[in-house]
């Protein structure tokens, strides 16, 4: 207990002078609380390789200075961390009693639980886990509780449970792998059960795990689960070896799988081989209608000939959104506006209202001759301060509506929230170079404010140059038109000398940074890119042999300044590599130059605004449009001057050149 009253001391001194010291003028002599900042950041590295002695080097004063800290919890939470496995339970305990709200303290008690169990004391580990984590279907822990009450003899009241868990479609957790064991060791499950896990295998399109439970079932499974495998494997032989095939609806459903593979690589070829193998076999009414549905997308998706012809011949069942977008961006492509009209037309009225439809529609009302309908709705889309917006803009020749507008400050709001203890633990994080910590923790905070206190929590994360937190709160508050926030201009210098250097706008690069990861430095994709330009490892590392920067993998790419200038460098090689034509460099920059490459026409040229459009992957075709028009305002912000978007989107030309490239 004595612990126990010395780290909530500890705590509660943190808080009060961070509380006082955050109203502290920024000018003039550091505050004390950027003085405890350093200190933290002078042991952070040695306390999280486990070794406390940096702390015990302190001084008196310094010591008690940073016990005073914030973020002392944080880092008393790490060195547990580092030696969970030595460390006294009474003293992790300790900690947890006190600081048990904290994120730190949470992440620590998922660790200490995780370590109880591991080391065999399955009865404390039960413990946590009945007061803080059941129920909330985790299903690592979930299995280790099981395992625990199985040890403790309480089997009949984990069995269905454990079944629950073993009956799904894919590999659990190695925590599940003793409580599995002992379902099998009891004979708890049945060739039913096994039956029931089998389909969900395959419906997962796990056929391994299909083929391993088969064996369990009979050697018809066994057969019926290679022939899944073939059909993913080999889709092409599998279709054309009749061999293969049992004329009964696995078999049939096995085809349906295969097309559908084949459909990705090659929807001409799908079509063909679908329209014989469909003389022979009765598919059902449902699997007609989806696959013809999913080859007609993909001939559209890779502009291939008869793609809407196939699209226009789906029955009306087959129908969904997206066929009727892709008509339209066929028609569009093809330039037949009469098409292109009836096909918008048919959109539900929530689809035709969107800017993108109110924009095209306009444009084919132009070429069919309707021009004061087509004035009409360009004009209500003028008003908009995005890529349609600008592009109808243009067409009238009007201004852009940037709608700037500064949220007004409300100086003793903003005081207030700059004294919270939880924004105050927010800021510290991200001062200190734990981004991610910290936005969760402001994250939380601000999504418990009344609407007026989040635009004043932007302003105030814009003043601490927090930009992504800034965004976001502002957005949560429903205030779009504050462009000082929105679209900030953070690293400015850095942003403009590598541009220079890599021949690009310095605003092109702003809004590919803003669109990849609204200015977080550390932020990573489900793809794996790292970093304020979102780049992925292969490509900063060739980046930076040619250019000849040192490249430490992660620390080079959280890095800003490092970041953005590999990030224009690849830019700039883009805008080579496509003749300056921004919108194929920006699709590159996204999707990678050899799928970029494939989209250009087979001949002659294409309006950019058309191509992108028939862009074949959503999130691409999204991020180009965002990217274009985030330009067009961070030009605006930054000289005053409105740049046409229109200006800017160069014709796509086919290429009989290696490097295929644009032109005006």
């Amino acid at each position: 207990m004595q612990l126990s009253r010395l780290l909530f001391q500890s705590l509660r001194r943190g808080i009060t002078a961070a509380l006082l010291l955050a109203c502290l003028p920024s000018i003039g002599k550091s505050a004390p609380i950027d003085e405890q900042r350093d200190l933290f950041l002078r042991v952070y590295e040695s306390v999280e390789r486990g070794a406390w002695n940096a702390v015990d080097a302190l001084n008196d004063v310094e010591r008690r200075s940073l016990e005073s800290y914030v973020l002392w919890p944080d880092l008393l939470a790490l060195r547990l961390r580092a030696s969970i496995r030595t460390a006294s339970h009474d003293e992790i305990e300790a900690y947890l009693d006190e600081y048990g709200t904290l994120k730190p303290a949470r992440d620590l008690r998922y660790r200490y639980a995780l370590h109880l169990a591991k080391s065999g004391d399955l009865g404390a580990y039960l413990e946590i886990y009945k007061q803080f984590y059941q129920g909330l279907e985790i299903t690592r822990l979930d299995c280790l509780a099981l395992r625990a009450e199985i040890d403790a003899g309480e089997q009949k009241r984990v069995v269905n449970r454990a079944v629950d868990l073993w009956t799904i479609g894919k590999s659990q957790v190695k925590e599940c792998d003793p409580v599995f064991e002992h379902l099998a060791i009891e004979n708890i499950l049945d060739s039913g059960d096994y039956m029931r896990r089998f389909e969900l295998a395959v419906e997962a399109r796990e056929f391994s795990i299909a083929r391993w439970l088969a064996k369990s079932i009979d050697q018809k499974h066994v057969d019926i689960a290679s022939r899944w495998v073939k059909a993913q494997r080999d889709p092409v032989a599998f279709v054309t070896n009749d061999k293969l095939w049992i004329n009964d609806a696995t078999t049939r459903k096995q085809l349906v799988y295969a097309i559908e593979r084949i459909t990705y690589n090659d929807p001409l070829l799908a079509l063909e081989l679908w329209t014989d193998i469909s003389k022979g076999q009765r598919f059902s009414a449902q699997q007609e209608l989806l696959t013809k549905r999913h080859i007609a997308l993909w001939l559209a998706r890779d502009n291939l000939p008869g793609a809407y012809a196939q699209l226009h011949q789906l029955p009306v069942a087959a129908q969904n959104e997206e066929v009727l977008r892709w008509r339209a961006r066929t028609s569009l492509r093809d330039s037949n506006w009469s098409n292109l009209l009836a096909d918008i037309a048919s959109m539900t009225d929530a689809e035709q209202d969107s800017e993108e439809w109110r924009y095209w529609r306009a444009l084919a009302l132009q070429h069919e001759g309707s021009m004061s309908a087509a004035s009409a709705l360009l004009a209500g889309l003028a008003g908009e301060r995005s890529y349609y917006g600008f592009l109808a803009a243009d067409e009238l020749r009007l201004p852009y509506a940037f709608g700037n507008y500064d949220i007004a400050p409300d100086e003793q709001i903003i005081a207030q929230l700059a004294t919270r203890a939880d924004l105050i633990r927010a800021r510290e994080l991200f001062l200190v170079g734990l981004d991610g910590r910290g936005r969760s923790e402001w994250d939380v905070a601000i999504s418990f404010m009344p609407t007026e206190q989040k635009a004043q929590a932007a302003i105030l994360a814009s003043r601490w140059g927090w930009h992504s937190r800034a965004i976001s709160a502002a957005a949560s508050g429903g205030e779009y038109d504050d462009l000082s926030l929105r679209y900030p201009l953070p690293y400015h210098d850095t942003f403009r000398q590598f541009a220079q250097d890599a021949s690009i706008p310095p605003t092109w690069a702003y809004g590919v940074a803003r669109s990849e990861s609204l200015f977080m430095r550390d932020v990573r994709s489900s793809a794996g890119a790292i970093g304020l330009m979102q780049l992925m490892p292969n490509t900063g590392r060739d980046v930076a042999k040619k250019i000849q920067l040192p490249y430490a993998g992660l620390d080079t790419l959280t890095n800003p300044h490092s970041n953005i200038r590999l990030g224009t460098t690849y830019l700039g090689q883009m805008a080579a590599r496509y003749g300056g034509n921004r919108v194929l460099a920006t699709a590159a920059y996204n999707a990678g130059p050899h799928r970029v490459d494939a989209w250009l026409p087979d001949a002659g040229t294409i309006d950019a605004r058309v191509w992108i459009e028939n862009i074949p992957f959503n999130e691409t075709r999204k991020y180009v449009r965002r990217v274009m028009a985030a330009d067009t305002i961070f030009h605006w912000r930054m000289t005053g001057e409105t740049r046409r978007l229109s200006d800017e989107l160069l014709l796509v030309q086919a290429g009989g050149e290696p490097q295929r490239v644009a032109r005006n």
